[in-house]
């Protein structure tokens, strides 16, 4: 005897007409009961008569334009999983969203079937659960004290430690974006060690550093025998970080061959490894980040605009050091313990040391400043750091008395960021006899970062060793 399982019911509230039509016929098709609505009133007078085991609501339509609708479904309807579409997606509607524990936040226009795909994973997933009030709103000192490891106290860094705080706890994957050196891996080790995945792996990814023809096997892993090398099986980068984190650093670097690959794992949560036959299943959180515009790669061709989409469900920009203030004081303090020759007598920053650090651009970021405290400090003889020790783009800065915004207006400024970075570079090398495990180790680098950097700027590590 057979028995009929009845049809899991859906409702569907969205302003758009052909949106509600098409999406409610698509889902009918697949085998759901839909009840469409135009509004949040009316989803709100469905909600009080009639069961759903999932909500699929659109942002801007009468009625939820303050999220009315969401707020309402978490606090009397919370056992129903909550699914935001939206086509005009911001921060902060992202970040209440997840902080009022929806599932999953699309953007228009989506397919259908990562739609569908959204849907299933929701409805055989345990409903996610708000966050208690008393976490809601820390004070700025809290924060600071809960995030030790992004160091600032300007209105930039509390903006960027008030939305790590709310989105760290959620499964949304986060683009971070912002120039290089202003911490972006950092950034993304403190929301994975801040969210329900900390006690599984962080994985780092460099797109850079794997090159194309190998990047399925490494990616995916691949089994004894399914090409040539492969003298046993190897598990993929994304099987090591089952329940963790995936971070793909430099991810506009990824071939747009390779792009069409992750977003199918990414939809699907598995993927079939090299030579295998049956697929691998994989519950990650995705984190990236860039130093390039990846809406301009998306409108030049270059990156998969749905593949942006997926990975960029919220998306943090970093502040430049430039625009950190007096945050570059409590950074050099920080870094000059940790940065000084063993036996140094240097113990702080003259004043006009410290005036200096303030008016200069730091277009290298904080990477910058490390090499500058760095080089300072063992070319000091004084108790202190001076002008005199400082390089000299920072002097002339000093003696000018130009506002760093303006040097940072012309061609120079890609080339002072070079400089900075292959200056940094051949002093952790020296520093270390050209190990480079420990190199990277002081710059707060993988080595898989280190390495590319060292091939950008056309470094050996054999020739500082001795």
């Amino acid at each position: 005897m057979t028995t009929n399982t009845p049809a899991r019911r859906i409702l569907i509230a969205d302003d758009e007409p052909l949106y509600l039509r098409t999406t409610g016929e698509l889902l009918r098709k697949s085998g759901y009961e839909c009840v469409c609505v135009p509004d949040a009133q009316q989803a709100l007078e469905a909600l009080q008569t009639q069961p759903f085991d999932l909500i699929l609501s659109d942002l801007n339509m009468p009625g939820n334009l303050k999220l009315e609708l969401l707020r309402a479904g978490r606090r009397n309807w919370s056992h129903i999983p909550l699914i935001v579409v939206t086509g005009v997606p911001s921060i902060p509607s992202a970040i209440e969203s997840i902080r009022l524990g929806i599932t999953d936040y699309l953007l228009k226009p989506v397919k259908f079937e990562d739609l569908l795909s959204s849907v299933r994973r929701a409805i055989s997933s345990p409903v996610k659960t708000a966050p208690t009030p008393a976490s809601e709103s820390l004070e700025q000192s809290e924060l600071s004290e809960r995030y030790p490891e992004i160091l600032g106290r300007s209105a930039p860094v509390m903006e960027l430690l008030e939305i790590i705080d709310r989105l760290a706890e959620s499964d949304a994957n986060v683009l971070i974006t912002g120039e290089s050196g202003t911490g972006k891996e950092v950034v993304a080790r403190a929301i994975h060690q801040h969210s329900h995945r900390r006690k599984h792996n962080f994985q780092v990814i460099d797109c850079t550093a794997i090159p194309e023809s190998l990047f399925e096997s490494v990616l995916y892993g691949h089994v004894k025998g399914s090409f040539t090398g492969a003298v046993k099986d190897q598990a993929g980068l994304l099987s090591l970080c089952h329940q963790g984190t995936a971070f793909f650093d430099e991810l506009g670097e990824l071939p747009l061959t390779s792009q069409a690959k992750l977003l199918r794992a990414i939809q699907e949560s598995k993927f079939t490894p090299v030579g295998k036959n049956t697929q691998v299943e994989v519950d990650t959180r995705f984190i990236s980040a860039t130093n390039r515009d990846l809406e301009t790669e998306v409108k030049e061709g270059r990156f998969r605009q749905d593949l942006f989409y997926r990975l960029g469900v919220i998306h943090i920009e970093l502040p430049p050091l430039r625009e950190r203030g007096a945050d570059v004081l409590l950074l050099a303090e920080h870094f000059l313990p940790q940065l000084k020759p063993a036996r140094s007598p240097v113990n702080g920053f003259s004043a006009e040391t410290k005036e200096c650090f303030q008016q200069y651009g730091w277009p290298g970021n904080i990477r910058e400043l490390r090499n500058v405290i760095e080089r300072a400090a063992t070319l000091s003889r004084s108790d202190c750091i001076e002008l005199a020790d400082l390089p000299e783009q920072l002097r002339r800065t000093q003696h000018d008395g130009e506002s760093p915004s303006m040097d940072l207006q012309d061609a120079s400024r890609n080339q002072a960021v070079e400089t900075a970075e292959h200056s940094y570079l051949a002093s952790l090398l020296e520093k270390h006899g050209g190990n480079i495990s420990q190199a990277a180790q002081q710059a707060g680098l993988s080595r898989q970062g280190m390495h590319k950097l060292l091939k950008k700027h056309g470094l050996s590590a054999a020739d500082y060793r001795n």
